[in-house]
């Protein structure tokens, strides 16, 4: 399956810069996983049938969450992309129903990352690109966003 980016650039057109979401959109999935492997751990330790049949069932019931946001993670980092060419910016989510939004370089504004402690750690934020009579647009959870905002503001 091509990349969207791949079947709209423009005769003279190149990607400078590609990014997506960030995989904090595992993190629940990641949470999940852990409770569901100690959960199955803890039934192993249990003497009475019962509690056993509780972890173990609990477990089940956790994996199946964990599975089911594990593939909604994978989902939206897969339906999402993020491109900096060198006359736009263009942004694509959803995969039968489709969102774009696209701006030229020399319609933006200005372009500002929010990010949180962790969020600086981890290296994921929100970006927000304000056009000149475009509108304003914010992108959330991008991976590497200072990046992200340089590939837009360096010309």
């Amino acid at each position: 399956m091509a990349r969207y980016i791949d079947e709209i650039l423009q005769p003279g057109e190149r990607v400078l810069y590609s990014t997506n979401a960030h995989w904090i959109f595992y993190f629940p999935a990641i949470v999940a996983w852990i409770v569901a492997l100690a959960l199955l751990v803890l039934s192993r330790q249990a003497t009475v049938d019962w509690l056993y049949l509780l972890c173990l069932g609990t477990a089940a019931l956790v994996a199946l969450a964990a599975l089911y946001w594990t593939l909604k993670g994978w989902f939206h980092r897969f339906t999402t992309e993020t491109d900096v060419t060198n006359l736009r910016v263009v942004h694509k989510t959803g995969f039968i129903k489709r969102r774009t939004f696209e701006m030229a370089l020399d319609k933006v504004e200005s372009v500002d990352v929010d990010q949180t402690i962790l969020g600086r750690i981890l290296n994921y934020g929100d970006v927000t690109i304000r056009g000149v009579g475009e509108g304003i647009e914010t992108i959330k959870t991008i991976a590497s966003p200072l990046a992200f905002r340089s590939s837009i503001t360096t010309r």
